[in-house]
């Protein structure tokens, strides 16, 4: 199954189902870099960008918005802002204080969406962003791994803005023409269906896309979220198909490769989590089996799946780039599919 092209929820909108991903410009990467695979991904037909205003990652307020820039300085460059469809994300409720002109801690309130957005497009050197993402929940709910398995009542813990609220911002964005369309991200099935239900009843802008992890080592978005995804034309932007590069296998028998995200800042703890290492080691022996480069092995899977509009790869060297673009070509046959679900069934869900 080749680079595809596909319809982004129900927008006229058609991405390649590869995206590039870029958190790692600005910190792993230097802008040089992040332009050479720019450049490159352009000419393999990659058109599709994701980028936040948090990067690059991790988050931290001396590269806070890099990404962006790096991006907006490739537009001026190349002149080719309108052949690009761009996606950026605000972030959701955190403790951070440095993404606000006020130093407030940031929330997705109207007020700050609109600070957000204007500094984005910015940066971006851009007037319109195609796709805009909200990159976390406001509400106390679990992310990134914090064991979303194991449900604990979270209601009262913060003073949350409504849904409503923050899809009414959302809209006027949209009404301005700052913003084409919306996405959530990180989100539940209950978020997903709230901001459709108010969407439609008060005919706003609709979310047409969910940037959600799904890899081999986590499949959670198939309980719930797939089956809306099909049923309401929301697909899955999936990012981290390589479990943060624990399913290419460098991370093996305890490894530790010299200017690996995990040794650089040791944040892969959603990686770690008890039975990991067993599910990931089986997937890392069915493709030495089948003879497939297991990093391949593991966006090809994700790339066959009908729920996923586009996967996410992100690289820091182009050889990177190129290999896990070309396992798009990949064919993840009956035959395959029955082995890795074998091991799913067996492993589960390990790093959700």
């Amino acid at each position: 199954m080749p680079i595809q092209y596909r319809k982004l929820g129900r927008t006229d909108l058609t991405v390649p189902s590869i995206t590039l991903g870029t958190m790692t410009w600005g910190e792993q990467n230097t802008q040089e870099e992040g332009h050479a695979q720019l450049d490159y991904a352009f000419e393999r037909g990659i058109n599709f960008l994701d980028t936040a205003e948090l990067y690059a990652i991790p988050p931290r307020a001396g590269t806070q918005g890099s990404t962006e820039r790096i991006i907006g300085n490739w537009f001026q460059a190349r002149g080719n802002r309108d052949k690009v469809v761009l996606a950026t994300k605000v972030v959701g409720r955190s403790p951070n204080t440095w993404f606000r002109d006020d130093g407030a801690t940031t929330e997705l309130s109207r007020k700050q969406i609109f600070e957000a957005v204007d500094k984005s497009l910015g940066r971006l050197q851009t007037d319109y962003i195609d796709l805009y993402q909200l990159h976390f929940p406001d509400r106390a709910v679990p992310v990134f791994g914090s064991v979303p398995t194991v449900f604990r009542d979270t209601r009262g813990e913060v003073q949350e803005n409504p849904i409503p609220e923050t899809l009414d911002a959302l809209d006027d964005l949209v009404k301005a023409g700052k913003v084409r369309y919306i996405g959530v991200s990180n989100e539940s099935p209950w978020g997903l269906m709230t901001f459709l239900h108010h969407a439609e009843v008060r005919g706003q802008a609709r979310v047409q896309s969910i940037q959600n992890a799904y890899s081999l080592v986590n499949r959670v978005f198939e309980t719930g979220l797939a089956e809306i995804a099909l049923r309401e034309q929301v697909g899955l932007l999936a990012y981290s198909p390589l479990a943060q590069g624990y399913l290419t296998g460098k991370y093996r028998n305890g490894a530790l490769p010299e200017g690996s995200r995990k040794r650089l800042f040791d944040r892969l703890q959603r990686y770690e989590t008890p039975g990991a290492e067993s599910a990931i080691d089986a997937y890392l022996d069915l493709a030495a089996e089948l003879g497939i480069d297991p990093a391949q092995l593991a966006i090809a899977f994700v790339h066959s799946r009908s729920f996923v509009t586009s996967t996410i790869i992100g690289a820091t060297s182009i050889a990177q780039l190129k290999a896990d673009i070309d396992a798009a070509d990949i064919d993840i046959t009956p035959e395959i599919e029955e082995r890795i679900n074998t091991i799913h069934l067996r492993n589960g869900n390990p790093c959700p």
